[in-house]
């Protein structure tokens, strides 16, 4: 027995049903479109006369221009097609591709084809012209003419717009050097110096950078800088009680963090051997500072055992972190153990001492006194195993001693600063210098060798613009720094130092800045 299909309510199937629905939100989006089109005829219908007139000529008039906004972002759907009656499950890929109408250019510019003549008497194409009697000229032609007086202009093809990948990498190289350079600078950080030659005398490849300080600029002089012996990181001291530790990034350079040590302007401050703790001197105390950088810990040392000075300024720290030399009063040199900063033992010189530093294996102490004299003491028996005259000297004001143990260099108070072979100065009690260096005018207070022993630089306190670059091992010195300007660069030196692997030079000023330059000649930091 066959039964009969039920009809629903009304004689109406669920296809029927699907087709009112399927109307109705054809007028629907009718309704949109049109409140969209009305909505933009009102944003149109504000624009100036101007832009109007432009959108005619390029898209049509106002109706045609909204038709094609909405054109391109609608997709017309008959309401009586099958894709609606609910039977796209069959459709294939390709069909459902086929029913999105391919999308059309807003316009199509006919000037774009064909071989078309431009009029040359415009007023910004009579400069191309090459007669009176050339009215016209093809669109083709006319790109080859306007390329040839560009090329005139800049005195042929640029490097930038060539077609040969090889010339443009080239200039790109050379106008890239200095950001390249200093990008690779800043991606090494290993333990061994990076370079091709050895580096060359006469012009120092040398760029100034923001200064180290720039985030925290001191307004009293600094008496201090100095980079970090493991990090990225340069440290500033002075006058305002204050000591701060930078990041290096020759850019920026933002500042890690600032201690304030209250009623105490510092007179020095050095890192430790392992770059975890700073040790910083006053100007008027007998007291000095541990600052724990790991711990974040200030300590103060007071009343160190045996010791009996009034006041401690200068020290030095061992390249092996081991001691701790104290200068004092009448030629004293006091030695401490660095862990405990317990007295070891002391040192006499027969004039005040003005300048001392370990030699880098930290086994001897060379000594520089008020008379000229320089003391060569051994750290484990604290005895003089050599004392020589500083050739022509009378006065003695700062020494150095490179750290590939191959020279000592002398400062004097009338500027002349003696350089020594090393082991003359063990064994001679009248070593004569290698080279004097007579640059400087004024007292030499300070002076400090590169890590690898390639520059010298030497600067005086009493002057402006006092600073040199001695090359070695010529012994000359670079003409180009500083540069010389009617403006004075570099204001009273106080201090100076190079970066681990002599990346980064930096001066300490008496206007309290850590001016900052990039040696160029030098890959890693």
């Amino acid at each position: 027995m066959l039964s009969a299909k039920r009809k629903t309510p009304g004689g109406h199937g669920p296809p029927q049903r699907k087709r009112q629905q399927n109307n109705s939100k054809a007028q629907q989006s009718r309704k949109q479109e049109e409140e969209l089109k009305a909505k933009n005829l009102q944003m149109l219908a504000e624009k100036p006369d101007t832009e109007k007139c432009l959108e005619d000529l390029v898209f049509g008039g106002e109706d045609e221009f909204v038709d094609r906004l909405l054109g391109h972002s609608k997709i017309n759907f008959d309401p009586s097609s099958d894709l609606l009656e609910g039977d796209s499950d069959n459709e294939t890929e390709e069909e459902k591709d086929s029913a999105i109408p391919a999308k059309k250019p807003a316009w199509v510019d006919e000037d774009d084809e064909g071989d078309e003549s431009i009029e040359m008497t415009h007023r910004y194409r009579k400069d191309v012209m090459k007669s009176k009697a050339e009215k016209t000229l093809k669109k083709d032609k006319l790109q080859i003419r306007l390329q040839q007086e560009f090329q005139k202009a800049m005195g042929g093809v640029p490097s930038w717009a060539s077609r040969d990948p090889k010339k443009r990498r080239s200039q790109e190289d050379d106008d890239d050097e200095e950001e390249d350079d200093e990008d690779n600078l800043l991606s090494k950080t290993g333990n061994l110096l990076a370079k091709s030659t050895s580096l060359p005398k006469g012009i120092l490849q040398i760029k100034r950078c923001l200064a180290a300080n720039s985030e925290r600029q001191s307004k009293a002089p600094l008496t201090t800088v100095q980079f970090h012996p493991l990090a990225q990181v340069v440290m500033t001291a002075g006058l305002d009680r204050s000591v701060s530790l930078f990041q290096v990034d020759g850019t920026l350079n933002p500042k890690i963090q600032s201690i304030y040590l209250e009623k105490f302007p510092v007179f020095k401050a050095r890192f430790t051997a392992d770059g975890e703790q700073v040790i910083a001197t006053g100007l008027r105390h007998r007291m000095f500072y541990v600052y724990d950088m790991m711990g974040g810990n200030i300590i103060p040392v007071d009343n160190v055992r045996g010791l009996g000075e009034n006041t401690i300024k200068k020290f030095e720290v061992s390249p092996d972190g081991s001691f701790l030399l104290l200068h004092g009063s009448s030629g004293y040199l006091h030695l401490l153990s660095m862990k405990s900063k317990e007295l070891i033992g002391s040192m006499k010189m027969n004039a005040g001492s003005v300048k001392s530093v370990f030699s880098p294996d930290s086994s001897k102490i060379f000594s520089a006194s008020e008379e000229g004299d320089v003391y060569i003491w051994d750290v484990n028996s604290r005895r003089c195993l050599n004392r020589f005259i500083d050739d022509g000297s009378s006065c003695g004001t700062s020494l150095a001693v490179s750290r590939d143990s191959r020279y000592v260099s002398c400062g004097s108070k009338s500027g002349v600063v003696n350089i020594y072979n090393y082991g003359d100065c063990l064994q001679s009690s009248a070593p004569k210098p290698l080279k004097s260096i007579m640059n400087l005018v004024t007292s030499t207070s300070s002076q400090v060798f590169n890590p690898c022993t390639e520059i010298l630089a030497v600067a005086s306190h009493a002057a402006d613009d006092a600073v040199k670059l001695v090359h070695i091992p010529s012994f000359t010195v670079f003409s180009n720094f500083p540069v010389q300007s009617k403006k004075k660069a570099i204001h009273l030196t106080r201090a100076m130092d190079f970066s681990p692997h002599s990346g980064f030079f930096s001066i300490a000023n008496n206007k309290g800045e850590a001016l900052l330059y990039r040696l160029k000649h030098y890959s890693d930091f």
